[in-house]
């Protein structure tokens, strides 16, 4: 019983691929229109700026310029004379140490904050302070357009009187070949 189950199947199976291949042909249908279809694509592309920007004090030289003693010694000389003017005995000695201790000090700090230091490549000014360097910084970031594309036609044919639509990859012209398939039609 298996046995003919299965010759049967296989039987019908070669009639019907072989009535399905004599019954197939290929035939030319009019083409009425062909208007193409369009999809939209992001492209993306680079855009870049430039600017120039300062720069930040951290970015200094480790170098510091070289410290100036001339100040810290005439301060202390003019402080020692001024010092010595005041008072008498031992408070006369007392007043020309004191004259030459501040005096120093006042000096070192007048010709290193406002005297002349020695540059770095451009980058102290005459004042000793650090002057930020200009550079060119360049950011890019990815923009997309939007572009279309033709990605088929939309083919509008009549075959026999019929009229049909599809959608092909390319424009087909005046005619589109067809594949034709008659199959009877059991009742």
């Amino acid at each position: 019983m298996q046995r003919l189950t299965q010759l049967t199947l296989a039987s019908l199976f070669a009639t019907a691929l072989f009535g399905a291949q004599a019954a197939t042909f290929t035939d030319n249908a009019r083409v009425r229109s062909a208007e193409p279809q369009y999809e939209n694509i992001n492209v993306p592309r680079n855009e870049c700026t430039s600017q120039w920007i300062n720069e930040p004090v951290s970015a200094a030289p480790q170098t510091t310029p070289a410290r100036q003693y001339g100040g810290a010694v005439l301060g202390g000389l003019a402080g020692g004379v001024l010092g010595h003017q005041v008072g008498n005995g031992r408070g006369k000695d007392a007043a020309t140490v004191l004259g030459v201790v501040l005096g120093a000090v006042a000096g070192n700090q007048i010709q290193n904050q406002y005297g002349q230091t020695p540059y770095d490549n451009g980058q102290y000014a005459s004042n000793g302070r650090y002057q930020p360097a200009q550079r060119e910084v360049q950011r890019c970031r990815t923009v997309y357009d939007v572009e279309s594309r033709i990605n088929g036609y939309r083919v509008t044919y009549d075959y026999r009187g019929q009229q049909y639509t599809t959608l092909t990859r390319n424009n087909p012209g005046s005619s589109l070949p067809v594949r034709v398939s008659v199959e009877p039609i059991e009742q």
